[in-house]
């Protein structure tokens, strides 16, 4: 087993490194969330660990200014990264958490930093594809509606000073999402795999496929679920984020 040195903790992962593990796995969280979206999630599994990223501007980073565009969350994420990197590592990220994810991967490969062994990207269509998300063309009143089902959708009753936090962190992440425009694929050095959730209604399989381009290798795979399942760490999702192992 993998041994090293402390590294020491950072405002981006919410749990500190640990080195007794193979390999890690870096977790990127949705439009609005924080790494909260992975609390339901182990610390590890088997030999890798896992490191869920904490964007700046919510949760326990709520009073850090926040990151303005998915280019500059990237670049700002690759000197934390760095120290971690020591083992084999990939990356997971959901819905719009796809979109500085793979801007980080490409941000790595630029620094001739490692990269991922793999990205994993869940739910989240393609970055040349990314305006087509329906959410963006919401009205704040309905992104408020679709904050109040969320948390509700989890089991919680939300109130309203909750909802206005929520909702406060989702359209600063929505404004860095309609600024993003990537208009020419361009691949990363890692395979890649995306998941569909058999059961969403928002991400058809055909709304993935235009990851095609930005690797030589990419596996599509249908996980049964829904769009926010991932939250739960279903063992069909577990088994295959292992596997690269």
């Amino acid at each position: 087993m993998t041994t090293g040195s402390a590294v020491a903790p950072s405002p981006w992962f919410v749990r500190p490194p640990s080195t007794g593990h193979t390999a890690r796995l870096f977790c990127f969280p949705f439009s609005g969330s924080g790494a909260s979206a992975f609390s339901a999630w182990p610390a590890a599994l088997g030999d890798l660990e896992i490191c869920p990223v904490q964007f700046p501007g919510r949760e326990n980073r709520l009073g850090h200014p926040h990151y303005g565009t998915y280019e500059q969350l990237a670049a700002d994420l690759v000197e934390p990264l760095t120290p971690l990197l020591d083992r084999p590592f990939a990356f997971f990220a959901h819905c719009a958490g796809a979109l500085p994810a793979y801007e980080t991967v490409l941000r790595l490969a630029e620094a001739g930093l490692p990269t991922p062994d793999r990205l994993f990207v869940s739910g989240q269509p393609a970055p040349h594809d990314a305006s087509r998300d329906r959410m963006l063309t919401m009205t704040e009143p309905e992104l408020r509606a679709e904050v109040e089902a969320f948390v509700r959708g989890r089991g919680i009753e939300p109130r309203p000073d909750m909802l206005d936090l929520g909702l406060m962190v989702l359209l600063r992440d929505h404004a860095a999402a309609k600024k993003y425009r990537r208009e020419t694929p361009a691949a990363v050095d890692c395979p890649v795999v995306v998941l569909h959730w058999q059961d969403d209604q928002d991400v058809t399989p055909a709304d993935l496929q235009g990851w095609r381009d930005y690797a030589d290798l990419v596996e599509f795979r249908v996980i049964g679920g829904g769009h926010y399942d991932f939250m739960n760490a279903p063992d069909e999702l577990t088994k295959l984020l292992t596997r690269w192992l």
